[in-house]
């Protein structure tokens, strides 16, 4: 099947939405990780209910949950395509991956921060 490009804006537009979605529910139904980072998204969204945050907090945590799903997206694609393109261990490909997982690091552990300043003085 050859690629067409679609130069109508507007089914453009909704064919890489359609796209958008295909991949999101690839990542949610197929990576562990990403498995395991939308169920605490979901766990927090739900305690962000419970609990009644603020607009502010919910801006916050939404960016939170966000950021680190978007990150292990692309972790996940630079894994994806690293191991197409050398599927055996090669020294150069494993930093590559390494730096790729710590990208996730840095925005789980922001998320965890952000998470502690709404949900701490909840419990406190």
């Amino acid at each position: 099947m050859e690629f067409q490009k679609d130069n109508s804006f507007v089914t453009g537009r909704l064919k890489s939405v359609t796209y958008a979605v295909k991949g999101a529910i690839k990542l949610i139904t197929t990576e562990h990780s990403v498995m395991v980072q939308f169920s605490i998204g979901l766990v927090l969204t739900i305690a962000g209910f419970y609990f009644g945050i603020t607009s502010t907090q919910w801006l916050f945590q939404t960016l939170a949950i966000g950021l680190v799903l978007s990150i292990e997206g692309l972790n996940t694609a630079v894994e994806k395509i690293a191991d197409f393109i050398h599927p055996d261990y090669h020294e150069r490909i494993g930093f590559i991956k390494d730096i790729a997982a710590g990208s996730v690091f840095f925005a789980a552990v922001t998320a965890v921060i952000i998470g502690l300043i709404i949900y701490l003085p909840l419990f406190l």
